[in-house]
């Protein structure tokens, strides 16, 4: 779904941020937030702004060009990586990128998280990869996490974070949760002494599931046999 409606997009990406902040999941002024229009224009968050304490008038309208078409606030370094998802992927309307604590802690380890813990993960998320270590804002980070965006749900960053996209912010904020909550689970089962996955015939059930709910994308995880 891409917004009919600016206010529903600047209301979207504003309770994602407080979200975001509340949960822990960006600290200071990290992540950022972006919405796309039906008319392919973008609402983006600001740079150097809490993502728990901004307003309306902080959001920026940008061109798909990411050339600044309303708002005075300056835009994050990162949109390059946001407007290379949108141009990579037409079916994505919002992208959220944070750096919540167990989520960017395994993106150290430059390594996909391809196993099925649970039903959850198999479901919403399915594979997420890791995008090769890049500077902040370059165009090499833009390219990097923007070759998953058609087949995955969302990507680590290494040593970095991790980034999601959706049909609208929300999709892309619930991703984002939902990855945070399963890396927590999966040290939580490390710390229990076992990481059981769920069988490939379990896997194979939730097929049916998946497309009841319309996830076409993220892969299928290993299950265990």
């Amino acid at each position: 779904m891409r917004y009919g409606s600016a206010r529903e997009a600047k209301e979207s990406i504003l309770e994602a941020g407080r979200r975001l902040y509340q949960r822990g999941y960006v600290a200071a002024n990290d992540g950022n937030i972006s919405a796309r229009m039906k008319d392919g224009t973008i609402w983006a968050t600001p740079t150097g702004v809490s993502k728990g304490f901004m307003t309306e008038d902080m959001l920026v309208h940008l061109a798909p060009d990411g050339s600044v078409i309303e708002g005075t606030w300056k835009v994050s370094s990162e949109i390059a990586m946001h407007l290379a998802i949108y141009r990579e992927n037409s079916d994505i309307g919002g992208v959220v990128h944070a750096h919540s604590p167990a989520a960017t802690a395994f993106a150290t380890q430059g390594r996909d998280f391809d196993i099925a813990i649970s039903l959850e993960t198999a479901v919403q998320l399915g594979v997420i990869p890791c995008a090769p270590y890049a500077v902040t804002g370059s165009p090499m980070l833009a390219e990097n996490a923007a070759k998953y965006c058609k087949e995955y749900n969302g990507c680590f960053l290494e040593h970095h974070g991790a980034v999601t996209w959706g049909a609208d912010v929300t999709q892309a904020l619930f991703r984002t949760e939902c990855l945070e909550h399963t890396v927590i689970m999966y040290e939580h089962m490390r710390g229990l002494g076992e990481v059981r996955l769920l069988t490939e015939k379990q896997l194979t059930e939730l097929e049916a599931v998946r497309q009841k709910f319309g996830i076409t994308t993220g892969g299928r995880p290993k299950g265990r046999k």
